[in-house]
């Protein structure tokens, strides 16, 4: 009975999703068959792919679905108006619309990336609606775009009327708890780290790796909370910088807290934790300990508070050695970081904005490599290009539907880099499956009906399984184009349609499209992890060199800005060593960035020249040295007798960026990307 009853609560949810597919898709068809337009189908479509197992998910998904169709539509509407009576410059345009949308679709993430793919095939939808079976334009654009955008919104409306009635949302807690759960690891493994401070203290690469991939695993965790609450979406860049100070507090972390204890004494590494540890205040000392996520939500007011005192005292610490003012002020910033992270928990549990320390910016695009998204682009326009040539030479009557499923597949899967093959012949697979099931209810089963609630029921008898199964983790990329494509292989109408061959052309074109795109995937596919994780590497170093010859990036964030996209970017299979080279040419960049400026606040300008032309020229042996050189000027500055804070940070910077430099040597002075 136990058992029986942990089955159904495991089903429950699954099956609710497919009982929400299935609404969300009667509501639609009902909608514009009562409005009698000409292409039901694609509202119920619609209805379908919006739908999600989360009203966050459907909220966020629907909005970029309508920013998506309405500029596809408005993009070839124009193309049509420009080339009225050019097929070939008309479906040149097509294809080359279709390539800036997979750019986009690429660059961008999570559901804005869905919009970006959607405006692409959105106007091959209508192009191939305009075009009809023999390739010209039939003047009809502003009915078919107005129609079809029109069914689109349909669809989506309706999914979100149904998706607001029966979910009233857990996306907001869901990401509070994720939030919490990740801060508060952070803070304990870092904490575990400096008691065991020493040079035989334990490797925790794997655990910071783990961490990492969880910080990073919270960006769409965001995106499908902001979808629930515009109080989330207006203040977003406060979710963005709790993502950002995490990121901050590994890498910085992973770059530099481990090495400031080689060459130490085992008591004097001991030493300067323990007054590093004094620094943090004992009820956050206390709760980091527990590890206890529900405690550590529950004192997130307190915590908050507690960190920003952990930061001015970590600040203002009294040290005596460059090694310890430096091991200080990274702990503030793994502080910091937790401190952001608990201004995002505020947010989420209660709607209170604690502003930061330092005013935050709007999220800006993050271009961690051009190399993908043009490889991308170019695939794009090559495939669809072919797909368009195969159709004129063949002539065959549904080639611009294969078009139109082959545009989906090659626009909507690129994005997913080296899985889009497996993934697109995963939906092919769907594809087929799902023919066999809409011909048995086209042929078998509709007939027999007359009514509405028929129809409803007839494809309720599809839909609600196929969605339960969509819903769950196992073979999804199969379940959802089985759920999604159902509606338009059986192209409900107010007058239907029972024509076999009809039937079997256009599935033909769908399999046919799905197929050839997955082809693509394997004739010219996209660039593997190893070679791009060694191209983001060669990509940093390039930028470091040029950060220290002065000629990019004045300003700390734009460095970070940039390197949290190569961070993020980089491939899981990336190994540790890779990981650790990344974060210390971040670490390297920022430390470049503040000591060029403070080194001109103490007068040493002309000192700092030599070290950096050195690392800008890839000679480590050299820039260890100049590094030294510079370090023994600013320490000939001190008064005896005295603590100059400026100057010991100074000095903590130059250790830290000779720390850097010796521990990956090999990476700092290999040859640049040019």
């Amino acid at each position: 009975m136990m058992q029986l009853n942990r089955a159904l609560r495991a089903a429950g949810p699954p099956l609710f999703y497919g009982l929400r597919v299935w609404a969300s898709v009667s509501l639609a068809l009902y909608v514009t068959f009562w409005l009698q337009l000409d292409a039901p189908f694609w509202a119920g479509t619609t209805a379908a792919l919006v739908t999600q197992p989360s009203l966050g998910a459907s909220m966020r998904k629907g909005w970029f679905r309508l920013i998506g169709t309405v500029v596809g539509a408005t993009v070839i509407f124009l193309i049509s108006a420009c080339f009225p009576q050019q097929r070939s410059a008309f479906l040149v345009s097509l294809s080359l619309w279709c390539a800036v949308c997979t750019l986009f679709a690429t660059l961008l993430r999570n559901f804005a990336s869905y919009g970006a793919a959607l405006a692409g095939f959105t106007a091959v939808i209508i192009a191939s609606d305009e075009l009809g079976a023999f390739g010209g334009t039939n003047g009809q654009v502003f009915t078919l775009t107005v129609s079809r955008a029109s069914e689109i919104c349909i669809g989506i409306v309706c999914s979100t009327v149904v998706m607001g009635l029966t979910d009233l949302g857990h996306a907001r807690r869901a990401l509070e708890a994720r939030l919490a759960k990740v801060s508060s690891d952070i803070m304990h493994a870092y904490l575990g780290e400096l008691k065991l401070a020493g040079p035989n203290m334990p490797d925790l690469h794997e655990t910071r790796r783990e961490l990492l991939r969880q910080v990073v695993a919270l960006d769409p965790a965001i995106d499908v909370a902001i979808g629930e609450s515009a109080e989330l979406l207006y203040h977003s860049a406060v979710l963005q910088r709790a993502v950002d100070g995490l990121i901050a507090a590994l890498t910085g972390w992973r770059a530099g807290a481990r090495q400031l204890f080689f060459g130490l004494r085992p008591e004097e590494a001991r030493q300067d934790a323990q007054s590093v540890m004094r620094a943090i205040p004992e009820e956050l000392l206390s709760a980091a300990e527990q590890n206890d996520t529900a405690q550590w939500n529950a004192q997130r007011i307190r915590l908050h508070r507690s960190c920003r005192v952990g930061i001015r005292k970590q600040i203002a610490l009294h040290a005596t050695t460059p090694r310890l003012r430096v091991l200080a002020d990274l702990t503030a910033l793994v502080l910091d970081g937790i401190s952001a992270a608990f201004s995002a928990l505020m947010l989420t549990a209660a709607g209170v904005r604690v502003g930061p320390a330092r005013p935050v910016r709007r999220v800006r695009l993050r271009i961690a490599d051009w190399l993908l998204p043009l490889t991308n682009a170019g695939r794009a326009f090559v495939v669809i290009s072919a797909a368009e040539v195969f159709w004129i030479v063949t002539a065959w009557p549904n080639g611009a539907g294969a078009i139109t499923w082959t545009a989906i597949g090659v626009i909507l899967f690129a994005s997913r880099a080296e899985q889009a093959y497996a993934t697109v012949v995963r939906f092919t697979t769907g594809n087929i499956i799902v023919v066999q099931f809409a011909s048995i209810i086209l042929f078998a089963l509709l007939p027999r009906v007359s009514t509405f609630a028929g129809l409803s029921l007839a494809i309720g008898l599809y839909l609600v399984p196929i969605g339960a199964l969509a819903a769950q983790p196992w073979q999804t990329a199969i379940f959802i184009p089985m759920a999604a494509n159902f509606i338009p292989l059986i192209a409900p109408l107010n007058q239907m349609n029972y024509n076999i061959a009809q039937f079997y052309n256009g599935a033909l074109a769908i399999v046919g499209g799905s197929t050839f795109a997955a082809l693509s995937f394997r004739l010219l596919p996209p660039p593997s992890p190893a070679f791009r994780t060694q191209r983001l590497l060669a990509l940093s170093l390039r930028d470091v060199r040029r950060l220290a010859h002065g000629s990019r990036w004045q300003r700390l964030s734009d460095w970070t800005n940039r390197m949290y996209g190569r961070v993020e970017a980089l491939p899981d299979t990336a190994e540790p060593l890779q990981r650790a080279q990344l974060a210390a040419a971040l670490s390297l960049g920022a430390g470049i960035l503040y000591l060029r400026r403070v080194t001109q606040r103490l007068g040493a300008s002309s000192s700092v020249e030599e070290p950096l032309r050195a690392i800008a020229s890839g000679q480590s042996t050299l820039a260890v040295a100049s590094l030294a050189h510079l370090d023994a000027d600013l320490a000939s500055r001190a008064v005896p007798g005295t603590t100059d804070r400026a100057l010991l940070r100074a000095r903590g910077c130059i250790l830290l960026l000779s720390d850097l430099i010796t521990q990956h040597a090999a990476y700092f002075g290999s040859g640049a990307l040019e």
